[in-house]
C-alpha cells in the first residue's frame, strides 16, 4: 500500500457507518500523509454483495491493494480494476465458488471492502475488549483473539505472531462462535428419577445431592466398579484431571475413559510401544520445512484446515508429498504420489513400504544400529509383504509402492502426518506402529522437520489423555499398576487408590448390558451420536440405574440421562488446552455463562464435596498447580509460565523451557522398537447382501456431533444436512441419480440420506460424516474394535444402498 496509492484514493475514504472502521488502515494512511478526505463520495455506485453467510463485499471501498487475493489459499477472490480512470469506478470484487469461508481475506482487507456480518454497527478502534484464547474445535489448537463488547463476542481474529497458527484460522475458528448464545443452551440443572418422566428444572443443591446419593447407593450395593466416568476431549485439562481424580479418589474405581477412545487411543498405545511416548514428536510449524511429507489417513484440509494450509505451502516451496487415502482428498489431488488403497488395507501397504526400504538397502543403518531394536525379527516378518505380493489386495500398483519407499527413504527431513484413517480400524494400533516402523527404519525421528505426528481430532484429545482420563494411567501416563506411582498419587490425594486397571468405554457398555455396570457420569461427550454401532450403546444406557450428563445442549446422550448439569462453554471459563504438538495453552473467560451454567471443574468439585471430599479449588490455576506436583513431565508448568505462547511438555521443572522435539538423543523407552505388524482384516467385508464399503469421516464446515456448529446459522447455511458420496459407476449400476434420496443399510440398521455422485470415493466405496442426529450415521457402523485399544472400526462397514421409492400423492 504505497503513498502514491493513498493520494490517488484519498477521496475514497471510508464513509460513516462502515463496518470496517475498527481495522481501517486507509484512514491511518490518509492522516499520516495529510490527505484531505473531505471529498469522499456520498453515494454507492456498485451494489453491495451480502450473499455470503459471513462476509459483506463492498467494491465501493476497495482500493485494489490485492491483499485479499494474495492471502487467499484457494484463489477464491476475484479482483479486477481499471486504472485508466483516477476514481477507479470499475473495481470488480467478488468471492467465487472456490471459497471455503475461512475469512482470511476479510482480516487482510485494509478497508471496509470486505467486512464481517457479525459486526453490524461501526466499531471504532479500541472500542472492544480483546481476549486471547484457544479455538474450541480441532486439535491444531489455534490461537484466537476474541473481540468482546458489552458481554457479547463480536468477532474472532488471529495474530500473525501467535503459534501454532500464526494468523491462520479456518471458518469454524473465525466464524463458528455464535453457538454460545443459542436459545438451546442448558441454563438450569434438569432432573427426573425415571426416564418415562419429563425433566424438571431444579436447583444446583437438589441436583448435586441427588446424584451424590445415587452414586453412593450404587457403590454400596454393587461396589465401586459398577460406576464409571466418561470425560471429554472437548473439556479443558483441569476438568479432565478432576474427572479422573473423582473416579479414583471419590468413587474408588479406575473406570475412567474419554472420547479419545473413539479416535486416537491407538496413537497413545502404538506410539508408547514403539517410541515410549504416545504423542507427536515435532511442532507443527516444522511441516513447512520438511523435504518429504507422508500424509496417511487424514483429510487434512477439511479436518485440520490450518495444518492443511501448512502442507500446501510446503508443497509450493518444493516439498514432496505422499498421500495414502482411499478418497481423493484435496491433498491427494496435489500429491506427487497418491496411494489410493482399498479401505482396511493400511497394514499390508505400510509393511510393503518398509519391506521395499529394507530390500533395496535404503535404511538408515547408523541410526538403526545406535538407537533401535528388533529389526532382524521385523525383516524376517516382512518377507511376505513385497510390493508385488500386496498389489492386488491393497489396490495400489507395486511400482507406486516402490516409488513411495524410495522417496521417503531418500531424505532425513521426512515427516509423517496421520489421522483417523489410520486409528479407526480393527488394526488401528498396529497401523500406528507400522508408521513408526517407517520413521525408525529411515531415521526420521528426533530431528527437526521430521518425526511422526498424529493429527488430533478434537481440541483437547491430547490433553484429556495427558491428564490421566484413561483407565490404565494417571497424569503424564504413569501406570496405575505401578505400586510406587499409585502410592505417590494416593498420598497426594489422601486416599487409597485401586490398583487394577479399569474398564474402557466399550467395556463399560458391555458390562452395563450384562447388568454389572450401573451408573455413569458423562462429561461433555455424546456417545449416542458419535460412538460406533449406536444401537448397542443405547441398550447399555437403558440398563443403567443412574446416568448423569454434563453438557452445553440437550444432546441425544443427555436425553437418556436422569440428571443433566448445564456447563459453561470455552468462552465462559478459564483453563488450558493441549494441542496436537503437546503445547499447553491458556483459555480465558470472555463472557458470562447463561443462567446457572457452571464451568466443568466447578461442577465436579461440587459433586466431590457432596460425597465427602474437601476440594476447595478457587480457580483452575490451582488445579494446574496440583497437576504439576503429581506429574513429573509437567512439573514446570504453571499459569504464570503459560501466559504467552504456552509450554510444550515434557517440562520437568520451572527452569525448563519445554521440549518441542521428542527423542533427540534417546527414546523415552530407551531404544526405538521395531514391531512385527500382523495383517488383521477388517471385521466386515462386502458380500452379496452388503456389496459396498462405508467409510465415515468429517466435513469441513461441521465438527464432531455438530452440537455447536449446527447452532451457528452461517455454518448451517453452507452444509444444512448430510449426504452420501457414491461413485458414479456405482450410482449408474444401482440406478441412483445425483441428489436423489437413497436408503443405506447395514447389518445393524438403516437410514435415508441424499446421494451425491462423486469421484472422490473409490468404486465400491461410499462416504458419510456423522454430524447430524437426524442422519444417525453411526447406527450403521461396524461393531469391530481395535484389538489393543478397543477403538471402534469406523472406517470399514459393509452396506447396501437402495433407491428410496417415493409414493406420489393421488
Amino acid at each position: 500500500f504505497t503513498e502514491e496509492m493513498a493520494r490517488r484514493e484519498a477521496q475514497r475514504c471510508l464513509q460513516c457507518g462502515c463496518l470496517g472502521l475498527s481495522k481501517c488502515e486507509y484512514r491511518e494512511l490518509s492522516i499520516r500523509y495529510r490527505i484531505n478526505a473531505s471529498r469522499s463520495p456520498s453515494g454507492l455506485r456498485v451494489p453491495v454483495d451480502t450473499s455470503h453467510p459471513f462476509i459483506i463485499v463492498d467494491p465501493n471501498k476497495c482500493v485494489a491493494c490485492e491483499r485479499c487475493s494474495r492471502t487467499c489459499e484457494h484463489q477464491a477472490i476475484e479482483l479486477t480494476t481499471s486504472t485508466e480512470r483516477e476514481d477507479m469506478d470499475e473495481v470488480f470484487l467478488r468471492i467465487n465458488e472456490r471459497c471455503v469461508s475461512c475469512g482470511a481475506c476479510v482480516d487482510a482487507c485494509p478497508t471496509g471492502a470486505l467486512a464481517k456480518k457479525s459486526i453490524m454497527v461501526p466499531l471504532p478502534p479500541g472500542e472492544a475488549r480483546h481476549v486471547r484464547t484457544v479455538c474450541t474445535y480441532c486439535g491444531t489448537g489455534c490461537s484466537v483473539n476474541l473481540l468482546v463488547k458489552n458481554g457479547v463476542i463480536l468477532e474472532a481474529r488471529a495474530e500473525s505472531k501467535d503459534p501454532p497458527n500464526n494468523g491462520d484460522l479456518c471458518l469454524k475458528g473465525r466464524f463458528g462462535f455464535s453457538f454460545y448464545r443459542h436459545p438451546d443452551r442448558l441454563t438450569m440443572p434438569l432432573l427426573r428419577k425415571h426416564r418415562d418422566e419429563p425433566f424438571r428444572q431444579v436447583s444446583w443443591d437438589e441436583a448435586i445431592e441427588y446424584v451424590a446419593k445415587e452414586f453412593q447407593r450404587v457403590r454400596e450395593r454393587h461396589g465401586p466398579d459398577a460406576l464409571g466416568v466418561l470425560s471429554s476431549s472437548r473439556c479443558e485439562n483441569e476438568s479432565n484431571y478432576l474427572a479422573q481424580k473423582f473416579a479414583r479418589a471419590i468413587l474408588g474405581t479406575n473406570n475412567i475413559d474419554n472420547c479419545a477412545r473413539v479416535c486416537h487411543a491407538p496413537s497413545v498405545s502404538g506410539l508408547r510401544i514403539a517410541l515410549g511416548s504416545g504423542a507427536a514428536t515435532n511442532p507443527l510449524h516444522e511441516i513447512e520445512g520438511a523435504e518429504v511429507l507422508l500424509v496417511c489417513g487424514s483429510n487434512t484440509t477439511e479436518s485440520h484446515p490450518v495444518i492443511g494450509y501448512k502442507v500446501k505451502r510446503a508443497v509450493k516451496k518444493g516439498t514432496r508429498l505422499i498421500v495414502i487415502d482411499p478418497r481423493r482428498t484435496e491433498l491427494a489431488a496435489m500429491a506427487d504420489l497418491w496411494l489410493n488403497l482399498k479401505p482396511g488395507t493400511n497394514i499390508p501397504l505400510l509393511n510393503a513400504i518398509t519391506h521395499e526400504i529394507l530390500a533395496k538397502g535404503l535404511e538408515n543403518k547408523a541410526f538403526i544400529r545406535e538407537r533401535t531394536e528388533g529389526l532382524d525379527e521385523l525383516r524376517e516378518h516382512l518377507r511376505d509383504f513385497a510390493p508385488d505380493a500386496v498389489e492386488s489386495g491393497t489396490g495400489v500398483p507395486a511400482d507406486m509402492i516402490r516409488d513411495a519407499a524410495r522417496m521417503y527413504a531418500a531424505t532425513r527431513r521426512g515427516m509423517i502426518l496421520y489421522g483417523l484413517g489410520v486409528t479407526e480400524h480393527r488394526a488401528g494400533t498396529y497401523g500406528v506402529m507400522a508408521l513408526a516402523n517407517i520413521a525408525l527404519v529411515t531415521g526420521n525421528v528426533g530431528r527437526s522437520h521430521a518425526g511422526i505426528c498424529p493429527l488430533r481430532g478434537q481440541n483437547n484429545v491430547q490433553g484429556s489423555c495427558d491428564m490421566g482420563a484413561l483407565p490404565y494411567v494417571y497424569t503424564g501416563y504413569q501406570d496405575v499398576s505401578d505400586r510406587d506411582k499409585r502410592e505417590k498419587l494416593g498420598r497426594a490425594w489422601g486416599c487409597r487408590l485401586p490398583g487394577v486397571p479399569g474398564l474402557t468405554e466399550p467395556q463399560m457398555y458391555e458390562a452395563a448390558v450384562s447388568g454389572r455396570f450401573k451408573g455413569l457420569y458423562c462429561i461433555g461427550y455424546d456417545p449416542l451420536q458419535t460412538q460406533a454401532d449406536t444401537g448397542r450403546v443405547k441398550k447399555a444406557f437403558e440398563r443403567m440405574d443412574i446416568v448423569v450428563v454434563q453438557d452445553l445442549f440437550l444432546t441425544p446422550t443427555a436425553r437418556m440421562a436422569h440428571v443433566v448439569f448445564p456447563a459453561a462453554c470455552v468462552y465462559e471459563k478459564d483453563g488450558t488446552y493441549t494441542n496436537a504438538e503437546r503445547r499447553i495453552r491458556r483459555i480465558r473467560k470472555a463472557v458470562e455463562p447463561p443462567g446457572q451454567a457452571l464451568p466443568d471443574w466447578r461442577i465436579i468439585s461440587l459433586l466431590a464435596t457432596a460425597m465427602g471430599a474437601r476440594w476447595e479449588y478457587a480457580h483452575p490455576g490451582e488445579i494446574m498447580d496440583e497437576v504439576a506436583r503429581v506429574t513429573p513431565s509437567m512439573a514446570g508448568v504453571s499459569y504464570e509460565r503459560l501466559e504467552d505462547d504456552g509450554l510444550v511438555w515434557p517440562c520437568p521443572d520451572e527452569d525448563h523451557s519445554g521440549t518441542p522435539i521428542l527423542h533427540r538423543d534417546a527414546f523415552v523407552r530407551g531404544k526405538g522398537r521395531f514391531t512385527i505388524i500382523p495383517d488383521i482384516p477388517s471385521q466386515e467385508q462386502p458380500d452379496e447382501n452388503y456389496p459396498l464399503v462405508l467409510v465415515t469421516g468429517r466435513r469441513l464446515v461441521h465438527y464432531n456431533n455438530g452440537s455447536m456448529t449446527r447452532r451457528c446459522r452461517g455454518l448451517m447455511s453452507l452444509v444444512p444436512g448430510e449426504f452420501l458420496e457414491i461413485h458414479p459407476r456405482d450410482g449408474a449400476r444401482l440406478g441412483i441419480r445425483d441428489e436423489e434420496t437413497v436408503r443405506v443399510r447395514s447389518r445393524r440398521g438403516s437410514l435415508k440420506v441424499r446421494a451425491r455422485l462423486s469421484e472422490r470415493v473409490r468404486p465400491g466405496t461410499t462416504f458419510m460424516a456423522f454430524h447430524f442426529p437426524d442422519t444417525l450415521t453411526n447406527i450403521l457402523t461396524s461393531p469391530g474394535l481395535d484389538e489393543i485399544s478397543l477403538t471402534p472400526e469406523y472406517k470399514v462397514c459393509a452396506v447396501a444402498v437402495d433407491r428410496e421409492i417415493v409414493q406420489e400423492r393421488q
